[in-house]
């Protein structure tokens, strides 16, 4: 790690496996510039035994974490939810009282991200955002999302589309850079693991057909939550092909689809449930496996880079970008086997060849860091007014 003492402190906050997907490739960008610190800050579902202990993965990546903040209660409530918000905003102000950095970097949505930004607010700490400007409907990242972009001072979007709305919202066109999705750097990169070395890492068979499935709480309505991961198991019963389940989020309603998830593993032969992949895990199934199913945002980000196809359920992704690879579909059994079905279909995955990802090309981090370091963090810096757009 750099340790030159006339350098510029960029802290990175991370609190799931999701998340650290997209900052990987600026944390390696930040850490190997002479110019910048790095200031690595590990908290929610990182440090829970209960969803992979994910902190390892960063440690084996050779990152050192400066510092853990356990802020996740252990609760599957909205109640649990907010207090650990407000858990994570006394931790990190604690925090920043002492080891204040120049930049404080976030990415995306999740509630330990929003406490890292409200604390941040009193000691005027600037704030660079990456995938600000999206659009999920169907959970609370939405607001999160856009509260953390009007607290932001340096803007990196995903798509064009999306620097777009974040002038619309106010935010001056020099604050926005659109650079594509920073995840697809390292997982573009990643070397593609063999049949071999993925059984021996993981200790799964990966088994030609296999459907990847990943569904997370849809926060807006806990209830079509349940609805929605029900009627998608009934519709993978009905398939019958090999099926890799990787874990919902730490979100309200997370646990009950753990439980359900686990249940109905137990009922079928054919299934497999993996907590933590790491990127060339990740990279593996998706060129390896014939579609993914679910409501991930990896379906509509990532996926398109490998041509797969996405059957996405449920509104927890709504208004987000899109490509041809994606399959949108309510939650009912029927409707969901359909679209396994079609997806999984040659007919289908033929038509993708060629496919261009409208989040980038796997070259966000450079651009990205050369941003952090061409701005002059100073008062009329974070001073921000609302750009009234023509």
């Amino acid at each position: 790690m750099n340790t030159h003492v006339n350098t510029r402190t960029i802290a990175v906050v991370s609190g799931s496996r999701a998340d650290y997907g997209i900052v990987q490739p600026i944390l390696r960008q930040i850490d190997d510039d002479p110019d910048l610190a790095l200031q690595l800050i590990v908290t929610g579902m990182h440090l829970s035994h209960e969803f992979g202990h994910t902190v390892d993965a960063i440690e084996g990546d050779g990152f050192r974490i400066d510092h853990r903040l356990e802020t996740l209660l252990s609760s599957d409530t909205p109640n649990g939810t907010a207090k650990s918000v407000g858990l994570g905003v006394l931790s990190f102000s604690e925090l920043w009282t002492s080891a204040a950095p120049d930049v404080l970097l976030l990415a995306g949505d999740r509630f330990e991200i929003l406490s890292a930004a409200v604390a941040s607010l009193p000691f005027n700490i600037p704030i660079a955002h990456v995938h600000g400007g999206e659009v999920t409907q169907g959970a609370i990242d939405e607001a999160i999302r856009h509260s953390i972009s009007k607290m932001s001072h340096l803007h990196f979007t995903s798509t064009r589309a999306y620097a777009a709305r974040l002038v619309r919202m106010g935010e001056h066109p020099e604050r926005v850079h659109c650079t594509g999705a920073p995840g697809l750097d390292a997982l573009l990169a990643a070397r593609r693991w063999t049949g071999d070395e993925f059984r021996a890492r993981t200790g799964t068979q990966l088994a030609p057909g296999t459907l990847l499935v990943t569904f997370h709480p849809t926060t807006r309505d806990p209830g079509a939550s349940i609805r929605d991961f029900q009627a998608l198991l009934t519709a993978l019963e009905e398939v019958r092909r090999p099926l890799l389940f990787t874990y919902p989020n730490a979100d309200a309603g997370g646990r009950k689809l753990i439980e359900m998830l686990e249940a109905f593993a137990r009922d079928f032969p054919n299934v497999e449930v993996v907590r933590n992949l790491g990127t060339a895990g990740y990279r593996t199934l998706l060129e390896t496996v014939d579609a993914m199913v679910g409501n991930s945002s990896s379906g509509i980000i990532e996926a398109a880079s490998f041509e797969l196809p996405v059957v996405n359920v449920g509104s927890r992704q709504s208004g987000r970008v899109r490509a041809a690879n994606v399959i949108d579909v309510e939650g009912n059994s029927d409707a969901i086997t359909r679209a396994i079905l079609r997806a999984t279909s040659t007919d289908f995955r033929t038509g993708l060849a060629g496919l261009e990802n409208p989040y980038g090309v796997g070259r966000a981090a450079p651009q990205i860091v050369g941003h952090l370091k061409d701005v002059s963090p100073c008062p009329r810096w974070l001073s921000k007014g609302f750009y009234d757009a023509a």
